[in-house]
């Protein structure tokens, strides 16, 4: 870690993908599993703990082999309020938690380290990276949210907390390909057509 700031990271990998007829993270974008890229997308040495809340074994597996807590959601079906709270308590004692989806294919490690180094100078704020002033993901939330977070309930996520404290959001700008999320099988062959 480069500085006495700490900060965990959860990726959030534990969702029933109804949208995507399931198995999303196992589906390939490039040649690797959308999982995978979101493991390599994490710079681990920026972290003082990094927990994957996964919803079955091939995700524990996946996690372990990067050298990442795997931790594993019961109730996916109860909603991401579930993944957050485990991820939450997974990480311990920090100062600040980075909350990565797993389903951004071409989000980039240097765009974290960057986020994390923007969220650094103002670590009293939540950090959130944006194209065109249109936040997305991930999202830093200093430890003073934590307690409003692991309140969440159902399928109410980050988003909820952020709309409670708009004056506490900083947006860092970038590119609008590396905020793409993919939700459908037709989006993820969209985007590798538009590459």
């Amino acid at each position: 870690m480069s500085t006495a700031l700490r900060i965990g990271c959860v990726v959030m990998a534990a969702g029933l993908s109804r949208r995507f007829g399931g198995g999303k993270l196992q589906a390939e974008f490039e040649g690797r599993a959308l999982l995978r890229r979101a493991l390599e997308a994490v710079p681990a040495e920026e972290y003082c703990a990094v927990a994957v809340v996964t919803r079955d074994a091939a995700g524990d597996a996946l996690a372990e082999a990067f050298g990442f807590r795997p931790v594993r959601n019961p109730a996916p079906e109860l909603g991401v309020s579930g993944t957050i709270r485990l991820g939450l308590e997974a990480l311990g004692n920090c100062d600040a938690a980075l909350f990565q989806v797993a389903d951004q294919p071409l989000l980039r490690r240097e765009t974290v380290r960057a986020e994390l180094e923007f969220f650094r100078a103002r670590p009293d704020c939540i950090a959130a990276l944006s194209h065109g002033g249109v936040r997305g993901n991930p999202c830093v939330f200093p430890a003073r949210f934590f307690p409003e977070l692991l309140a969440l309930e159902g399928d109410r996520g980050g988003s909820a907390v952020i709309k409670s404290h708009p004056d506490a959001l900083r947006l860092l700008e970038a590119p609008a390909r590396e905020l793409l999320d993919v939700d459908t099988p037709e989006a993820l062959r969209a985007l590798g057509e538009t590459k």
